[in-house]
C-alpha cells in the first residue's frame, strides 16, 4: 500500500486570491442561506452590477494503491467568499439576493457533480491526472452554467425566469444528493 498524492485546488469565479482569503470561506450548508450581512467586501468604483457573489469549489483527496487498485479518499467542498462578494445598499432587495444565493447554490451543484464523477471513475496510476482533468471539466461546466444563468435571468431582472432557475436548481440539488 503506497499514498499515491495529495492536492487541493479552487476556483473563485470572478475573484483571484491567496491563500489566507480562502480561509476565510464559508461552506455551502443547505440550513444557511446567504443575508446581505454575508456582503463584506467593498463595492468597487467603477462596479456595474447591484451585487456580486464569490464563490467556488475545492478539493483535496488522497490516493492510495491496494492491491494494483487505486483507492481514493477525497472532499469537495462549494464556498461562499463574505470578503469578495459585495453588494450596492441603495439597490439591495430580495429578488437580487434570491440571485445570488442561487449563484452560491449552483456552486454546490457543481461540487455534487464533481462527487459523483469521482465516485464513478476507476483511476490508474497517473491519478493526479484524472482527477485534475474532472476537476477543470467540471469547472468549465460550472462556468458555462452560471454565465448562461446571468443571461438568461438577465442578472435577476427577468422575474419569471428567476423562479424558473430556482425552482430548477431546488430541484437539481435534490436528485444529485
Amino acid at each position: 500500500m503506497g499514498k499515491i498524492a495529495t492536492i487541493g485546488c479552487l476556483l473563485l469565479l470572478g475573484f483571484l486570491g491567496s491563500a489566507q482569503e480562502i480561509e476565510e470561506g464559508v461552506p455551502w450548508d443547505a440550513g444557511k442561506r446567504l443575508v446581505w450581512a454575508d456582503f463584506k467586501g467593498k463595492v468597487p468604483p467603477a462596479a456595474v452590477p447591484a451585487a456580486t457573489t464569490a464563490s467556488g469549489i475545492s478539493y483535496t483527496y488522497s490516493a492510495n494503491l491496494m492491491y494494483h487498485e487505486v483507492k481514493l479518499d477525497y472532499e469537495v467542498t462549494a464556498y461562499f467568499y463574505p470578503n469578495e462578494s459585495w453588494y450596492k445598499k441603495p439597490l439591495a432587495n430580495d429578488t437580487i439576493l434570491s440571485h445570488e444565493q442561487l449563484h452560491f447554490d449552483i456552486a454546490e451543484l457543481f461540487a455534487r457533480k464533481m462527487r459523483n464523477r469521482l465516485d464513478r471513475t476507476s483511476f490508474s496510476d497517473n491519478v493526479k491526472a484524472e482527477v485534475r482533468e474532472i476537476y477543470q471539466e467540471i469547472l468549465h461546466e460550472l462556468q458555462e452554467f452560471q454565465e448562461a444563468y446571468d443571461w438568461e435571468t438577465n442578472f435577476s431582472r427577468n422575474v419569471e425566469k428567476q423562479l424558473e432557475w430556482n425552482a430548477k436548481i431546488a430541484k437539481e440539488l435534490q436528485a444529485v444528493e
